[in-house]
């Protein structure tokens, strides 16, 4: 196992070198940088002429390396990731390690709660419909997967950010906690107030996952009982609920826990497009509004890293294969 892990760790450089290169090649192919930006700020706001304000933005892009080749600014920012500088944000003022130390850690904690919760209702309502084969059960949980699935989630926390907002009058919405907890330390209060403020991301996050757990563990559960070993199980006298509990349901979680490779990476976009309609501090809004100004070393980062929550869920998966099935093996066969 150990010796799968570390190959699997090694391989994944060479793809992370790919995606680095792809990623900071994508970024620079719109129009316009920070010295744009900053040329457009100094005459909207501090009316400067535009020969000024154009000099400034082209001294500040010789300062910070922005007029030099794109594949030189590539080396200079792998250089600086290799010495564990992440680079410096214009529009910050601030490390870019700083932005992601105050930003990833809540993007992470919100997406593996989402993953957690749609990982359990899913399997437990996969489960439930295939046992309910045709009955009123499986046809309301199918429509409730149908629903999870086409409904856009950019579109559901506009839904629920209106009736929030012009319906109920709820305040304080683009923050984690109410303002009289500001600073202060974690309490139950404080925990409690944190839910109110981020059940709709969670929400909207977690149904779009729960509702595709829940078809594949359903197909994936029906295809399992019609097996001849589930038969011979059933033949043996053992009750229908050790069958499907011990028998049955392990053996239908392989292609679910396969696709938990992808689901990381979905759950962060999915806590990215609703944290953005939100305006939550997490790393969806600093994504977008660092593209809009051009504010690269924090794009590309941010960017990487989700690339990297694809590379780290597909191993994990791999090794939870390996756990569930001890015939999963590298050079051993599949499952």
């Amino acid at each position: 196992m150990l010796r799968f892990l570390a190959f699997r760790t090694l391989a994944a450089v060479p793809v992370l070198l790919v995606m680095s290169l792809v990623t900071f090649v994508i970024i620079h192919m719109t129009p316009g940088d920070y010295g744009d930006y900053l040329r457009e700020m100094m005459i909207t706001q501090g009316h400067a002429t535009f020969a000024d304000a154009n000099a400034a933005a082209q001294t500040y892009r010789i300062e910070h390396g922005l007029d030099k080749p794109l594949f030189v600014q590539y080396l200079v920012w792998m250089g600086d990731m290799a010495r564990g500088d992440f680079g410096y944000s214009f529009f910050y003022n601030k490390p870019v390690a700083t932005i992601i130390g105050e930003r990833l850690p809540a993007t992470l904690g919100i997406a593996l709660t989402c993953h957690f919760l749609a990982s359990l209702f899913g399997i437990g309502f996969g489960i439930l419909a295939a046992t309910k084969q045709y009955s009123w059960v499986d046809t309301l949980l199918s429509l409730f997967s149908f629903l999870g699935m086409t409904i856009p989630r950019f579109l559901l926390a506009l839904i629920i950010l209106y009736i929030l907002a012009f319906k109920m009058n709820v305040q304080e919405l683009g923050s984690f906690y109410s303002s009289q907890y500001g600073g202060a330390p974690m309490s139950f209060d404080k925990f409690v107030n944190l839910i109110q403020h981020i059940w709709p991301v969670v929400l909207v996050a977690t149904f779009g996952g729960l509702a595709y757990n829940m078809r594949v563990m359903r197909a994936n559960l029906l295809d399992t009982l019609n097996a001849n070993y589930i038969e011979t199980a059933r033949a043996k006298g053992l009750g229908e609920a050790a069958v499907i509990l011990r028998h049955a349901v392990p053996n239908a979680l392989h292609p679910l826990v396969a696709y938990q490779g992808v689901v990381l990476p979905y759950m962060l976009t999915g806590e990215i497009e609703v944290a953005i309609i939100f305006s939550l501090p997490t790393v969806g809004p600093a994504i977008v509004s660092s593209m809009s100004i051009g504010d690269v070393n924090v794009t590309a980062m941010l960017l990487l890293i989700l690339g990297a929550t694809l590379i780290a869920g597909n191993i994990i998966a791999d090794l939870l294969l390996a756990v569930l099935d001890p015939r999963v093996r590298l050079g051993e066969g599949t499952a």
